[in-house]
């Protein structure tokens, strides 16, 4: 995680979905369960490295409920942001901040979404304008949980490729 800007001085962030935006989601009802597990997706890295290029803050805002099920540990949701991070930085890019919600459904909690709360206590650490932000998810829960917390959402294919994503949303070609 980088140095917070200066709290005095909102800024636009990204907010990215981790699991079918950035890496292939695993087959349904089982999750990324480890970083060996971690794969990305085609344009992932390269959209991050574009979204640090524009001065975007990268923040992404996952759910992992395995965690709650006894799947894995926090620790290994660790070690995953941990080798997204070296397999970024090869490239020169990095994702500002990871927030992730460790609950079941059944929990109730307000970090989980469709529910905004990982967005929120983000824009809170970060001073983050939510209304010159985005957020670019699979599911229609990201979606849900943008609108909730004032950011403009996209909905890009599961598994898809977020440069071209944002080549649609940033109105330019890619490696323009």
């Amino acid at each position: 995680m980088t140095a917070p800007p200066d709290p005095t001085r909102p800024r636009r962030a990204a907010f990215l979905d981790r699991d079918g935006v950035l890496n292939r989601r695993a087959p349904p009802h089982d999750y990324v369960r480890s970083a060996d597990a971690f794969a990305w997706l085609a344009g992932a890295r390269e959209g991050v490295l574009r979204l640090n290029g524009e001065g975007w803050l990268v923040l992404v805002v996952s759910n992992q409920r395995g965690v709650a099920r006894g799947l894995m540990t926090a620790g290994d949701v660790e070690a995953i942001h941990e080798r997204a991070q070296r397999e970024l930085a090869q490239i020169g890019a990095h994702v500002d901040a990871f927030y992730w919600c460790p609950h079941d459904d059944a929990d109730a909690c307000a970090c989980r979404k469709p529910k905004p709360g990982l967005i929120l206590r983000a824009a809170q650490d970060w001073t983050v304008d939510l209304g010159a932000s985005i957020l670019i998810g699979d599911d229609d829960r990201d979606l849900e949980a943008a609108r909730r917390a004032g950011v403009r959402a996209w909905k890009m294919p599961t598994d898809g490729d977020l440069e071209q994503t944002l080549a649609g949303i940033l109105g330019r070609r890619v490696g323009a």
